[in-house]
């Protein structure tokens, strides 16, 4: 058996841990599994760490308790609502004329050095776009390759350091020592794309509590991310004020009758189209609403939030990046709106994926708010992952090649090329095309809710 882990998906409305290690044929093996409602925690990340310590402590204990292991690495979500992205390139000389993992990991090293990173952020993900071997054309895994330079073009994904402390407190509570730290969207796009969605290029939509992520994925590289700082609590609260109703009942009237599907004419008599509700400021007394109330508004607002995440794609110059699009997270269970999605994103195949379905007698995975865990637990038991420096700056690849040729890499003295969203480059193909296109929105702290509102005093 290998190493056990246990990974911690800290979301605005749960918090769940898993710990997990790879049987003899390499196939995930759950051991336990905790999960406990979310407090202190907002748009994914800690704003109490008391609070917050106390829900992650519940959700770890239960997982260890049934587990039995002990615990060797620790794999945790982060939000990207503090997380910034950029885009760097560093080369080397090789001496030898072989490209070995030494070479591998000192020219990422080198791209991160020269990344220019703000000191308030850390690097959490150094991603290979892609190496180049002597000015040819751009390959995916340039090990045991021959030539006398090596270049890589990289996304690097920062978060704040602040934020990163705070989890970290957070745990301390549970006595555990943060490994890993990996982004939440990322993970979801590995429990979620097949490996052609990843070569094709699509558009991975988390849709989560109180935040919305975005992430592109084309030639098997992360090519862009972003967030939009809206998610389905927001629906909550659109109904509590809307319907003058309690949070608790708000929520549970999304949660049972939440639907995007046009009512048809000929619906079954059956069907419910009234419900009580508690009136706000007086809970003993109830009123009955029409539930034709309650999809106008659940619409607008989903609505907006696919428009907002449109928007940042064809900001960004990424239209002709993103040939597919999959929907996951706890909203994207909302029924129809993956219809809603085709039209807003008209001739591109929609999907709703839920993540690979790790089969054990805890748990079924067979739900798109698990996508993030599912991703942690991928993102930390993978046997041959691709390159990339992980959240603590080592090289993540086959464990006995690191054990062959680990090495130390010293502060980079060697010429290097630097790179940024939005800089130039003479390259022609598609791809670099792409990484030249994306440009740093700079107004996103602009009231995203106007038009929101707009729609909703239009509809009344």
């Amino acid at each position: 058996m290998t190493k056990s882990i246990l990974a911690i998906d800290i979301g605005t409305t749960s918090v769940v841990s898993i710990v997990a290690q790879n049987d003899y044929n390499n196939k995930i093996n759950i051991l336990g599994i905790g999960k406990s409602v979310s407090n202190g925690i907002s748009k994914g990340a800690i704003v109490d760490i008391d609070l917050a310590s106390s829900c992650i402590k519940s959700a770890v204990d239960i997982a260890r308790s049934s587990s039995g292991n002990n615990i060797e690495e620790t794999i945790v979500s982060i939000s990207g609502i503090h997380t910034k992205s950029r885009r760097s390139v560093g080369s080397i000389n090789i001496p030898s004329g072989h490209i070995t993992i030494k070479e591998i990991n000192q020219v990422l090293t080198i791209a991160l050095y020269d990344a220019q990173i703000v000191p308030e952020y850390e690097a959490i993900h150094v991603i290979p776009l892609y190496f180049k071997v002597d000015n040819n054309d751009e390959i995916d895994n340039p090990l045991n390759m021959n030539g006398s330079r090596l270049e890589v073009y990289t996304h690097i994904i920062t978060a704040k350091k602040t934020s990163l402390t705070n989890i970290k407190s957070a745990l301390k509570s549970s006595n555990i020592e943060v490994t890993n730290f990996v982004l939440s969207a990322y993970a979801s796009t590995k429990a979620t794309l097949q490996e052609d969605q990843m070569k094709s290029g699509t558009a991975v939509l988390d849709l989560g509590g109180s935040t919305s992520e975005l992430a592109i994925f084309k030639n098997k590289s992360m090519l862009y991310n972003d967030i939009i700082p809206i998610g389905s609590e927001h629906i909550t609260h659109d109904l509590s004020i809307m319907l003058h109703t309690p949070l608790n009942a708000a929520s549970e009237v999304k949660k049972q009758y939440a639907s995007l599907i046009p009512k048809s004419e000929d619906q079954d008599l059956n069907t419910i189209t009234k419900v009580k509700i508690p009136v706000l400021g007086n809970e003993s007394e109830s009123k009955e609403i029409s539930l034709d109330l309650i999809q106008p508004m659940i619409h607008a607002r989903v609505e907006e939030i696919l428009c907002l995440i449109k928007d940042k794609i064809t900001i960004n110059g990424l239209t002709q990046s993103v040939n597919n699009v999959v929907l996951t997270g706890g909203m994207s269970k909302v029924p129809g709106i993956d219809l809603l999605a085709r039209k807003i994103f008209p001739n591109i195949p929609v999907k709703v994926s839920n993540p690979i379905n790790i089969q054990n007698g805890y748990i079924d995975f067979n739900d798109a708010s698990l996508s993030t865990i599912v991703g942690l637990l991928f993102y930390g038991l993978e046997s041959d992952p691709a390159f990339e420096l992980d959240s603590n700056k080592q090289l993540r690849t086959k464990k006995e090649k690191i054990v062959e040729e680990k090495v130390k890499i010293e502060e980079p003295t060697i010429n290097t090329v630097n790179q940024s969203n939005g800089s130039n480059n003479t390259e022609s193909n598609d791809l670099l095309n792409d990484l030249q296109s994306i440009q740093i929105n700079k107004k996103e702290k602009k009231s995203l809710l106007g038009g929101f509102w707009k729609k909703i005093g239009d509809m009344l």
